[in-house]
């Protein structure tokens, strides 16, 4: 369970503010019609997706489990 926070937090981190870096870099190549609260909103549906995910393995540990137990025949 540890594993899958450890390799899920650094995507996460990428999109979500404060941080958001790549927020960043894409409103730096945006139009400039296009705020940054605008960005955030547009993100916020993938950032819902994320937590989603996260709340299923967390509350359903098995699923972290079957996938490499499907592909590896373990």
């Amino acid at each position: 369970m540890v594993h899958y926070f450890i390799c899920r937090l650094p995507p996460d981190l990428i999109l979500n503010p404060p941080v958001g870096f790549a927020l960043f870099y894409i409103k730096g190549v945006c139009p400039p019609g296009i705020r940054t609260r605008d960005l955030y909103l547009g993100v916020l549906p993938f950032i819902l997706i994320q937590l989603v995910g996260l709340a299923l393995v967390f509350y359903f540990e098995p699923l972290a489990t079957w996938l490499p137990r499907e592909v590896h025949g373990g």
